[in-house]
């Protein structure tokens, strides 16, 4: 507690040789210090992430300098819910292509605002006099002979 405010709670433990860590309340200062401790930290070592965010970390830390990227994940993670961070993690996993961007963007997607469509006016005079017709050998003229299928 700090001036009546609880700062932080954590469960007890009377044992000898037992400790009890939250990473969430070390992730952000530790974690951007020293990367090196989420493969060994303490409180890192049994940390139960949803699957997907463990599957994300799994492929992200094979590849090279991504290890900052993966911890920018998680602090983002803790900035917003961890819900929502987990189906970002599912989508990228799904798109096959795992990188700390595209998890970055599929978080930030659902916020994006939907911005309402605007009525479109057709001026009089124009209309479709009859049913359209595509015509795939004047596209393949147009395209040129190499682009023919």
């Amino acid at each position: 507690m700090a001036q009546s405010e609880v700062i932080a709670a954590h469960l007890r433990v009377f044992g000898r040789d037992q400790s009890v860590c939250d990473p969430w309340n070390y992730s952000p200062p530790i974690l951007e210090k020293t990367p090196g401790a989420l493969r060994g930290g303490m409180p890192f070592v049994e940390w139960h992430l949803p699957a997907p965010i463990k599957r994300v970390e799994d492929r992200m830390l094979k590849q090279p300098k991504e290890n900052r990227a993966f911890i920018e994940l998680l602090m983002l993670a803790d900035e917003t819910e961890l819900d929502s961070s987990t189906v970002a993690c599912e989508l990228t996993l799904e798109c096959g292509v795992v990188s700390a961007p595209v998890v970055t963007n599929e978080l930030h997607r659902p916020k994006a605002p939907h911005l309402p469509m605007a009525e479109m006016t057709v001026p009089d005079g124009i209309a479709l006099n009859g049913k359209l017709v595509t015509i795939c050998p004047r596209y393949d003229y147009l395209l040129g002979a190499n682009n023919a299928h």
